[in-house]
């Protein structure tokens, strides 16, 4: 290279190098002089994400007397952008701003309130919890009629079970009649429409917070799998109340359920592993061979496939 071509070069490098430094300082000036635009508003910052826990009605103002702009379906986000004033909420929605009764909404949360829909849902062992839910409308293909008493005579859905499931709690009855234990059936198969019906009554009865740790958001219900029966005693006493545990009943479905493929769905202490309270007269049907490893090591569902993908 000739001395006049690299006196050029250098000339052209200290140039591009010095305007480069000219641009640093700029982008730096300006950043520092429009930092407050950058900035998040007062009022971006104040808004807070809710999931409506039911389907409700938007309106004009903080009143059921106001006129109704928009109706929600349970699950929807909103975006909540005023305090709670006399248990409603000032929300926008699509541009529009409305108001909510706070009473059916629960404040989102991305990563705790992540629901996956489970890929097998016609799966026997299948795992339908607060985080996993069943495909929308779904319905299993071969509910059956059970042929075991129930606490009431009617010819309902609540006596359906899938068909593995139906003539494995007809052995379960079967056999603690014959050991002297009585049962009756209280509760098997419920739809998605009744899950939905059910769960918005336990809402306005007792407010979600406490509705959701004894019954399930649509579509997380173990009863819409058609695996799932609620039991209780041949008396008809204490049906799906807290009385059943400590019943010779409930003891006796505590040492023998795995022997016909079925588990105590949640068990006592396993709280916040299951979501839900204690309930010994949830039985769920997994088949005989889960249900023993699950039972004779006194664990849940949850910590059986936990326990299986830290094997794998």
């Amino acid at each position: 290279m000739t001395k006049l071509n690299k006196v050029t070069l250098n000339k052209r490098l200290l140039a591009t190098g010095f305007a480069f430094i000219i641009l640093c300082a700029g982008l730096i000036g300006f950043n520092h002089a429009n930092i407050k635009v950058l900035e998040p508003s007062v009022a971006n910052a104040a808004t807070v994400t809710y999931t409506a826990t039911a389907n409700l009605n938007v309106r004009t103002g903080p009143s059921t007397a106001n006129k109704i702009i928009a109706t929600v379906k349970q699950g929807t986000k909103l975006t909540v952008t005023g305090k709670n004033v006399n248990g409603w909420l000032k929300v926008s929605l699509n541009g529009q701003t409305g108001y909510v009764s706070s009473k059916y909404v629960k404040i989102s949360n991305s990563s705790s309130d992540a629901i996956q829909v489970v890929a097998k849902p016609e799966s026997i062992p299948v795992l339908v919890n607060k985080k996993n839910k069943l495909p929308e409308n779904y319905v299993p293909k071969d509910l059956v009629y059970t042929s075991i008493p129930f606490t009431f005579k009617e010819k309902t859905e609540k006596r359906k079970m899938r068909s593995e499931a139906a003539a494995a709690i007809s052995k379960l009855f079967t056999e603690s009649n014959k050991q002297g234990v009585s049962l009756l059936g209280v509760s098997a198969y419920r739809s998605h429409a009744t899950q939905v019906a059910l769960f918005d009554s336990y809402v306005k009865r007792d407010g979600y917070s406490k509705a959701i740790t004894y019954s399930a958001l649509p579509g997380t219900s173990e009863h819409e799998t058609g695996l799932a029966i609620d039991v209780t005693g041949g008396n008809g006493k204490c049906a799906a109340q807290d009385c059943f545990g400590g019943t010779k009943e409930a003891q006796w479905l505590q040492a023998h359920a795995d022997d016909y493929g079925f588990i105590i769905r949640y068990p006592k202490g396993k709280e916040s592993v299951t979501g839900y309270k204690y309930e010994p007269w949830h039985l769920r049907y997994v088949g005989k061979s889960i249900a023993q490893t699950i039972m004779s090591q006194g664990i849940t569902l949850e910590e059986y496939y936990y326990t299986r993908a830290v094997q794998k």
